[in-house]
């Protein structure tokens, strides 16, 4: 597998270069894997595709702030990124993993992967809910998600990405979002600010543990820069008039 660590410089830019990747990789014709690794420089909000955004954003505060909302490709529910939290994308080849066709096994698969590469970090790392990672003894504290994740299923290939907090500043999650519509059972009712929480390690080892995760030590040197460009257009430039 290949590994891409590249932030463009918009919101709409880097969610559609995880589209993109998809896209490109189905075009293809063959297996085509990648890992992309990436982090904010500002504030956005990003809700699943079948969000409704007014039940799940506070759009008030974040027309306030300045804040841009996107809707992504995948489901799942709003969430607030930035500088703090690191993004990632993998494009996974379903001819060469057939077994994730099944919506279950691809979460059970990924996040499975991801907590055994973070746990020697970070002791405690557990899957939670139906694609959450969390950290804490549930047994006595409180356990703390830190990594949100959804996909998209395609013929040939699946986009799964999603969040991991280190350094995010929890109480914009607060701000900017209200309680989810849907909750996994350990969340216990708990706001935002007390039910997130951040991994206690840098970035720089995060994405080391990820890359040695997925065998993705060989870097990409191209992407798909036009496919971004319209998509980033057509699919992501309208999504931040929410905002407006």
């Amino acid at each position: 597998m290949q590994c891409l660590d590249l932030t463009l410089p918009t919101p709409a830019e880097n969610l559609a270069l995880d589209d993109a990747l998809l896209e490109e990789a189905e075009a293809s014709g063959r297996p085509r894997e990648t890992l992309r690794l990436w982090e904010p420089s500002g504030l956005v909000v990003v809700v699943g595709r079948s969000s409704r955004i007014d039940g799940e954003v506070r759009l008030e505060a974040c027309r306030r702030a300045g804040i841009p909302v996107l809707r992504r490709s995948s489901g799942g529910a709003a969430v607030v990124s930035g500088p703090g939290c690191l993004m990632y994308a993998l494009v996974l080849s379903l001819q060469l993993r057939p077994e994730l066709r099944a919506v279950r096994i691809a979460h059970r698969h990924v996040l499975t992967t991801l907590a055994d590469a973070l746990r020697p970090l970070v002791p405690g790392v557990r899957c939670r809910g139906t694609s959450d990672l969390a950290i804490g003894d549930a047994g006595s504290a409180p356990e703390r998600k830190f990594s949100g994740n959804s996909l998209r299923l395609k013929r040939d290939h699946l986009l799964y990405h999603g969040t991991l907090l280190y350094d995010f500043p929890l109480e914009w999650a607060e701000r900017l979002l209200v309680m989810p519509p849907r909750q996994p059972d350990y969340r216990r009712g708990r706001p935002h600010g007390s039910f997130l929480g951040n991994l206690p390690v840098g970035a720089a080892a995060i994405r080391a543990a990820l890359r040695t995760a997925w065998d993705a030590g060989e870097p990409r040197a191209g992407w798909p820069r036009e496919l971004t460009a319209r998509l980033a257009a057509e699919r992501y430039a309208r999504a931040e008039s929410y905002t407006r």
